[in-house]
């Protein structure tokens, strides 16, 4: 399996379990600032790889009324900022080709929604960019079909690709997690991600938006380093109930460290188990 480097965060076969975190959805420059100062000094303590998250646009939401970030100048202006105070990576989505450029110009990763993935022009848009992707497998797709998808980014001249598992849609209304979809995806030689939020929506549940089981998250993100992923996702917020977008399945920032102890604890026991698969 190969393994990507993202500013010397390394992830992939022998290397330390990684985080990618943070809100939803930039809110305001405030609030962003603080979950990121809060996020790496966890990190910093628990000795973990840290890549901030946050969106500038969330173009998928099922309301007209729904918040939606504050666009890209603005955002991109403010995951700037993350990176300049704090030295820390940072991944944003993008969902138009033409994005795809302009939010290099500071992301140090780009992701695929999951909703976009096989959207042929976005990802070799952001392909050649020459930064690294994270591409969520569709609720769609199987996960032995995300290796066509992972081809578009290397005929684009790009190796640096993650996968990402978020769930399967399951009749109406819920996802479920196939944790075999972890080997599948790890066989196809790449570092696979576990994306413990998303994972947990019940999309649409929630009159106008997605509801969601958060008191799955610590349980299934356990599961997913048991299975072997080489880095988890997760949303975090400082005031969950307030906040404007997936506020139903994102993991309170008071809780994250303690995650992370059982996540790291897990990682270290099944890495050399692993070896001899």
């Amino acid at each position: 399996m190969q393994t990507i480097n993202v500013n010397g965060i390394k992830i992939g076969p022998g290397q330390p379990l990684a985080l990618i975190a943070g809100p939803c959805v930039i809110e305001s420059e405030a609030l962003i600032l603080q979950t990121a100062a809060e996020i790496k000094a966890i990190c910093e303590r628990q000795k973990m790889p840290f890549i901030f998250k946050a969106s500038y646009k969330k173009a998928n939401r099922q309301s007209i009324t729904s918040f939606s970030g504050p666009g890209a100048e603005k955002g991109l202006r403010i995951l700037q900022k993350i990176k300049d105070e704090f030295g820390v990576p940072v991944l944003t989505d993008i969902h138009l080709p033409a994005e795809a450029a302009p939010a290099a110009e500071v992301a140090d990763v780009l992701q695929i929604p999951a909703f976009l993935c096989r959207q042929t022009d976005m990802v070799v848009a952001a392909a050649e960019t020459g930064k690294a992707l994270n591409i969520k497998k569709g609720q769609f797709m199987a996960p032995e079909d995300m290796g066509a998808i992972a081809q578009k980014a290397f005929r684009s001249g790009n190796r640096q690709v993650l996968i990402t598992e978020r769930g399967a849609t399951f009749g109406y209304h819920n996802l479920v997690v196939d944790f075999r979809s972890l080997k599948i995806m790890q066989q196809m030689d790449l570092p696979v991600v576990f994306d413990a939020t998303h994972s947990l929506q019940l999309p649409g549940a929630g009159s106008g938006q997605s509801g969601g089981q958060p008191q799955f998250i610590f349980p299934l993100a356990r599961a997913a380093v048991a299975a072997g992923v080489q880095a988890v996702f997760i949303e975090t917020h400082p005031d969950v109930q307030n906040a404007l977008s997936d506020a139903a399945t994102m993991l309170p920032l008071q809780k994250l460290e303690t995650l992370l102890k059982q996540l790291k604890a897990l990682d270290q026991i099944v890495k050399p188990l692993l070896e001899s698969d």
